[in-house]
């Protein structure tokens, strides 16, 4: 039996992954102390990309540490409570009255009720959907990635890899004043979003402009999209890597015009701020602007599924396979409201 911390107070339920492909509901409590507040979740979100590997058991060893969730409970790879796109109501806060009723952000795991530090929670701005709200983690690590870039006004922008975090990519590229914004993805029916977002697309075999990008970002987490990027970027450009391969080796096209083209090839990652705003911008002021990016209502068509709380043990082994349809799908609690 699995020794669950927690704090005495309200009963609770929490998800908890718990083998290789295999989770489960289990019992928490929630309490709200000093400097916390107790929340009550609307949504939640489940990060295809990272929730798929903690789920299947392929983060590293290495990683282990790197990669835990703020308010985590177990420990990877097995059991662990894991996840950090929650949206609730601010139920009770002893230090934060005025919290009390507010709408607010939280990188907590799914769970139906929890207590977390005032200072992890980022009230969402008036007229902001609830439910929108959960891709905040999304567009933080989309914003960390467009700092990391360096791309400016009028660039020539390729975004390759139209999944949840390549489309918010795009999404803020496009808002730069002159940018040529195209999304390349083998799945024809993102086009309708890309475009939507000020953006071209194309499918890998109609692309046909590659090697003239200022600023290229790799978010496919495959070797063909690799390529791909390596090959649509200009003359001493930028490519951004933005996927996370887990335990997986992933072959990099370095030879070929890779060198003649003096291409710089950087990561991009969330846990750090991107080494440009670091001097001026703090983790809270990152996510705070990640969360007001959300306000435009075209980003709603990045959420492509719904699950119902109680059902979401039995339903991630088809949310989570390789290649499952869709963009983001977000985790609808008992009293949410659309919207």
């Amino acid at each position: 039996m699995v020794e669950i911390k927690t704090l005495a107070g309200r009963e609770a339920q929490a998800l908890w992954y718990v083998a290789s492909g295999v989770a489960d509901l289990r019992p928490a409590k929630a309490a709200s102390g000093p400097g916390q507040a107790l929340v009550r979740t609307l949504w939640s979100g489940l990060s295809r990309g990272t929730e798929r590997l903690v789920f299947n058991g392929r983060v590293p060893a290495s990683e282990f540490e790197r990669m835990s969730a703020p308010l985590q409970e177990g420990s990877l790879p097995f059991p662990v409570k894991y996840g950090y796109c929650a949206v609730g109501l601010v139920e009770d806060a002893p230090d934060a009255p005025d919290l009390v009723g507010r709408a607010v952000f939280c990188l907590h795991p799914h769970q139906t009720l929890f207590a977390a530090p005032l200072a992890m929670l980022t009230p969402l701005p008036a007229g902001l959907s609830p439910r929108r709200a959960v891709i905040a983690a999304n567009m933080e690590t989309a914003l960390n990635a467009l700092w990391d870039s360096g791309a400016g006004p009028g660039d020539r922008v390729t975004v390759v890899g139209a999944g949840l975090v390549g489309l918010l990519v795009a999404y803020l590229a496009a808002g730069l004043p002159g940018a040529d914004v195209t999304v390349v993805d083998l799945d024809a029916g993102r086009r309708p979003i890309a475009e939507s977002f000020g953006a071209r697309f194309a499918v890998p075999g109609d692309y046909g402009a590659p090697g003239d990008a200022d600023v290229v970002f790799h978010a496919s987490a495959a070797a063909a999209g690799l390529k791909a990027a390596l090959g649509a970027a200009g003359l001493e450009a930028r490519v951004v890597e933005l996927s996370w391969y887990g335990e997986g080796d992933v072959p990099a096209p370095l030879g070929g015009a890779f060198h003649s083209r003096r291409l710089s090839f950087v990561s991009s990652q969330v846990g750090h701020v991107a080494a440009t705003r670091r001097p001026r911008w703090t983790y809270a002021r990152r996510l705070a602007k990640a969360v007001e990016l959300l306000a435009d209502p075209r980003l709603d068509a990045l959420i492509t599924a719904e699950v119902p709380f109680a059902d979401l043990p039995k339903a991630l082994p088809q949310l989570l396979a390789p290649g499952a349809k869709g963009l983001a799908t977000v985790v609808r609690y008992e009293g949410s409201e659309g919207g």
